[in-house]
């Protein structure tokens, strides 16, 4: 997927949000349901490549212990077979606001000890910004079901030639950032300005490795690149 196609994705997704919440929060909703899926993939994927089948996946429950205790200590997490973001896109129509709700409280709930200071709280502004999308139940279901379903054709895979969460978090703030006030600006630098700046601190030598600033100045800063 190219990023014009991902931008493209992404203001679609603002527009479902339109009149509903303010265009600062767009942000909010967006980056957290697609970091959802990131690690929902991500557990998927780990279950796959130790021997288990899609099928076996409907068998990832809270109460199997052991299981949720062998994912935490590898993934820092557990997500259960009806929390995983696969999994509400299979529901269809019978996908209901409450099942995320569900979820993001059991993540919050199921990650691992050692792994506090990584997910502690993480999707607190999402659960919380949910009843916005609706004055009822009902509103607030059909909006999360067609955002995730939007959300869902973005590619989670490291087979992009560019960091597609990096990227995805610079286009939302660019566009909205003016919507926040001060403190939003504060947080933004222009893609152009964080290039040149790389270039004056490291000279020709500078590798490009990411959309975001801090990661192209972490690989400038890294003695190897520096070489």
């Amino acid at each position: 997927m190219s990023k014009q196609q991902l931008a493209a994705i992404i203001w679609e997704s603002a527009n479902r949000m339109r009149g509903k919440v303010d265009a600062s929060e767009y942000k909010d909703f967006i980056l957290g349901f697609i970091f959802y899926k990131y690690l929902s993939e991500k557990e998927e994927q780990f279950f796959l490549g130790e021997g288990m089948t899609a099928s076996d996946m409907e068998q990832l429950v809270e109460e199997d212990e052991e299981t949720v205790g062998y994912a935490q200590n590898h993934l820092g997490y557990f997500i259960s077979y009806q929390n995983l973001f696969s999994t509400w896109i299979q529901a269809g129509n019978d996908f209901a606001v409450s099942q995320v709700y569900e979820a993001l409280s059991a993540f919050s709930r199921l990650v691992s000890p050692l792994y506090k200071n990584v997910f502690d709280g993480i999707f607190i502004t999402l659960q919380t910004g949910l009843s916005k999308l609706g004055d009822n139940t009902g509103s607030q279901t059909k909006a999360v079901r067609d955002l995730v379903h939007l959300i869902q054709t973005i590619p989670m895979s490291t087979h992009q030639d560019y960091d597609v969460l990096g990227y995805i978090y610079e286009d939302l703030i660019s566009k909205f950032a003016s919507n926040a006030g001060k403190k939003a600006g504060e947080f933004y630098t222009p893609h152009e300005v964080w290039r040149i700046s790389s270039l004056i601190i490291c000279g020709a030598r500078t590798r490009f490795v990411s959309t975001t600033p801090r990661a192209a100045l972490v690989r400038c800063s890294s003695p190897s690149a520096m070489r």
